[in-house]
């Protein structure tokens, strides 16, 4: 399994950001996290420095959010749509980004439910319960 530690996974966005940012060759999992960073501005800051970006610690209370889980976050969605995995995660999303108008916005939507449902399976101790996921995503796809 692949498990890259805190500091990989910020090390790597940083390296994304800055060759985006050179124009230097990427991969194609950089092409995407550039793609998701030029979304985000508000967090160029964050990746423009790989050294205080690793040293950095994001705290919710204090207004912090942790522009490296969010666009974590981002790519996990994007990857589990392309692969329709959880089955059923593509046909929700779809629509759900074709009722807001935006893939962006309904990305953030399909967030909270990653996020309620990663909550819920760490309270829990149970696994990640995919369903309940893909429920969460096709209610705000189904309401206004």
């Amino acid at each position: 399994m692949f498990a890259p530690s805190q500091h990989d996974v910020r090390r790597f966005f940083c390296d994304a950001y800055r060759k985006h940012r050179d124009g230097s060759p990427v991969t194609p999992l950089e092409a995407l996290a550039a793609d998701w960073i030029a979304d985000h501005p508000e967090y160029h800051p964050d990746f423009a420095d790989a050294d205080a970006a690793v040293a950095a610690v994001y705290d919710p209370d204090q207004g912090r959010e942790n522009p490296f889980l969010h666009l974590s976050m981002h790519l996990s969605i994007s990857e589990q749509v392309s692969i329709d995995q959880p089955r059923g995660i593509k046909q929700a999303y779809e629509l759900l980004a074709a009722r807001r108008g935006s893939p962006h916005e309904a990305q953030h939507e399909v967030m909270e439910c990653l996020g309620q449902m990663m909550w819920e399976s760490q309270r829990s101790g149970m696994p990640p319960d995919g369903d309940q996921y893909i429920a969460c995503v096709r209610r705000r796809a189904t309401r206004d």
